[in-house]
């Protein structure tokens, strides 16, 4: 079983290098071709002119693009960029003079806990009330919570953030909440945490909760609940002793998932409201100012946490259901 799992984990990880290979080339070449680079900012601010481009001598040119590495054939600072990245030497910011390494390990945190409470958060919620629609479908609990899930999801968290910050926040019509940041003590981040959570998970309670809603329904159709039903277990048992343990398992597999898509949707608008020192937050800003390195290092995290939780996922879901098998996950 062990060497299964090792070569198995292995094999995921010999595939992720082309896949991430190809998303850093696509990203970098198409960048190469968007105007007003850093050479140009840098040029527009020391003469004043933030947002313009402006003439300048050659030498004065030469030596800008030197500063930044332009002065480089593409393919040679693609070489230098990918080499870089194999030992996590992720460069230097344009902006800052920072290693671009430690400032994404700087503002990591924060958006990992944004997305993992987000993501606990919409599972605590999402599983019971899959649930319970489940258990009494076509009534009206399911009718209303159906009509309030839709709302949720037609709702972008964007424009929701900015009515809770309108409304709730410091400075709002009703200023229970901080505005910025995350606070220093426990009970401080947490306070901080309700309004961008509130924000970030509104629209993912609607697919979970059907997604569990259809898995027990499924369920509930089966010979083996019928079986039990006619020994005289009771409608609680069926339901919670022998459909949960069921029809929870692609629920407890997309747990990872489900992590990613609330990490990489909703946490860059999230940040950037809520003002929240986050990879989101980071990224932004580094498209603002053409900073490259900053923006090829968040997207590279960003992609190694999104491919590594797929294998996380995956193993999970073997690990919950050993019947999947190795053969047939790879």
């Amino acid at each position: 079983m062990v060497a299964q799992v090792t070569r198995y984990v292995v094999k995921r990880i010999l595939l992720l290098v082309p896949t991430l290979l190809a998303i850093i080339a696509i990203n970098f070449f198409v960048v190469q071709l968007v105007p007003g680079g850093p050479v140009e900012a840098a040029l527009a601010a020391a003469r004043g002119l933030p947002g313009h481009s402006v003439t300048v001598d050659p030498a004065q040119m030469a030596a800008l693009r030197a500063q930044y590495g332009f002065d480089q054939p593409i393919l040679r600072r693609f070489g230098i960029l990918v080499r870089g990245y194999l030992t996590f030497d992720l460069g230097t910011s344009f902006s800052s003079g920072q290693a671009v390494s430690q400032m994404i390990w700087e503002r990591l945190p924060v958006s990992l806990s944004l997305g993992l409470w987000s993501t606990l958060l919409v599972y605590l919620v999402s599983i019971p009330l899959g649930i319970m629609k489940a258990r009494f479908p076509d009534s009206k609990f399911d009718v209303v919570t159906s009509i309030l899930l839709s709302l949720g999801v037609a709702v972008p968290g964007f424009l929701l953030a900015v009515f809770l910050v309108l409304l709730f926040a410091q400075g709002g019509v009703w200023p229970l909440f901080p505005l910025r940041g995350l606070g220093s003590g426990l009970w401080d981040y947490a306070w901080h945490l309700v309004l961008p959570m509130v924000a970030m998970t509104a629209g993912g309670f609607a697919s979970l909760t059907m997604l569990t809603k259809n898995a027990f329904l499924e369920e509930l159709e089966k010979l083996y609940v019928t079986a039990a039903r006619a020994k005289g277990a009771g409608e609680g048992r069926v339901m919670f002793f022998h459909v949960l343990r069921n029809a929870i398992l692609p629920l407890a597999a997309g747990f990872p998932a489900a992590f990613v898509a609330i990490l990489f949707t909703s946490a860059l608008f999230v940040e950037i409201v809520f003002s929240l020192n986050g990879l989101g937050l980071l990224g932004y800003e580094a498209v603002l100012t053409r900073d490259y390195p900053v923006m090829f290092g968040t997207l590279y995290v960003y992609t190694l946490v999104g491919l590594g939780m797929r294998v996380v996922g995956d193993l999970l879901l073997l690990a919950i259901d050993p019947r999947v098998g190795f053969e047939r996950q790879s």
